[in-house]
């Protein structure tokens, strides 16, 4: 929503006070509904009542200083403070971590200590991030109908994406129950690990390669977008095909009893070297606001009723079957990823502008 404009202070604020009401208003809406919900979900547990509602008052606590930690940490990010970014993890992280320590060490260690610990970590987080960024913006934003209406435009169509990877793994093993066979999904368990090779890469999208790339200006924005996805699908050929010739690597996190699934630690790569090349370009194509309803319902689409084709016709009694079943999920998505790339270069970004 910033784009260009990273230097207009008054802007940046202003749209962080219109995303804080509209977060206090959706806040406002789910904490009673946790407040139901969270105690059903764990009815069968047979908790106490008092140990029921501490964790629902820490689930809200934390869901709280989390949303504040996320939208202060944001400016941090385009107003290029990222060392301070980086201390407040590392800072958090760490006292936590001595925290631990020291009351494993005087045995006051146990569930509800180590949970309130780590909230006390997000806690400082937030506070860390709110008064640096308001120490770096030095203005007061002034919340507006227009701002929140643009905010919410741009939200919308990406709400049913994120809500169907957040569940997929559940859908995911719903379909394998209802058309295929339970045993492989256990098999693949370990060799599940090895995708987590990704994640520092990922965690890196959000911090370097969106605030990158929503600034861009427009004329250099094609050549940088193939240039990227370019180093990056090289990057992913090299680390899949280093999967092929030397799965011995890759066996070696993963321990001796593994050993025979050479193929297989090359499948697990491949397919998670495809999801993160697709989720960086729905990371780019989301910063410069190539954000639209069509596609995000038919990745929603295309993945299910590839999923149910392959489910169909494939037997998942063996784990490689169940790998190549992850595999034709992901290239599914990265072609309306494509897609959504080629109509956005064509067409242009979403409009935000009030009506």
């Amino acid at each position: 929503l910033v784009g260009e404009k990273i230097h207009d202070k008054q802007l940046i604020a202003d749209y962080v006070a219109s995303l804080r009401q509209i977060a206090q208003r959706l806040y406002l809406i789910m904490a009673p509904i946790t407040c139901v919900v969270f105690p059903l979900l764990v009815l069968k547990q047979h908790w106490p009542w008092k140990i029921v509602t501490a964790m629902t008052v820490i689930i809200l606590g934390a869901a709280w200083f989390a949303r504040v930690s996320s939208a202060y940490g944001t400016i941090l990010i385009l107003r290029r403070d990222r060392p301070f970014w980086y201390r407040g993890q590392m800072i958090s992280s760490l006292g936590t971590l001595v925290l631990l320590l020291i009351f494993w060490k005087l045995h006051w260690l146990n569930a509800f200590s180590a949970i309130l610990l780590n909230v006390a970590g997000i806690i400082f987080t937030s506070a860390f991030y709110f008064f640096r960024a308001r120490k770096l913006l030095g203005v007061t934003g002034v919340p507006s109908p227009e701002k929140r209406h643009s905010i919410v435009r741009l939200i919308l169509p990406n709400t049913p994406n994120v809500i169907f990877y957040a569940l997929q793994g559940q859908i995911s093993l719903m379909l394998i129950t209802i058309f295929g066979h339970t045993a492989g999904v256990a098999s693949v368990g370990a060799l599940s690990r090895l995708a987590q090779i990704f994640v520092i890469f990922s965690q890196m999208n959000s911090i370097l390669v969106e605030p990158y790339f929503a600034k861009l200006p427009r004329e250099k924005l094609k050549a940088n977008y193939l240039g990227a996805l370019g180093v990056i699908a090289l990057g992913c050929l090299a680390i899949s095909l280093a999967a092929y010739t030397l799965p011995e690597i890759f066996l070696w996190i993963l321990g001796p009893k593994y050993a025979t699934l050479r193929f297989e630690v090359m499948l697990v790569v491949v397919g998670s070297s495809i999801r993160y090349l697709s989720g960086t370009m729905w990371v780019i194509h989301s910063s410069r606001r190539f954000v639209y309803w069509w596609n995000n319902l038919s990745t929603i689409s295309l993945t299910i009723l590839v999923q149910i084709l392959y489910l169909w016709r494939a037997d998942l009694s063996t784990v490689r079957n169940v790998l190549y079943f992850n595999i034709v999920s992901a290239i599914a998505s990265l072609l309306v990823n494509i897609l959504c790339g080629t109509y956005g270069f064509l067409k242009g970004p979403r409009k935000i502008e009030a009506s």
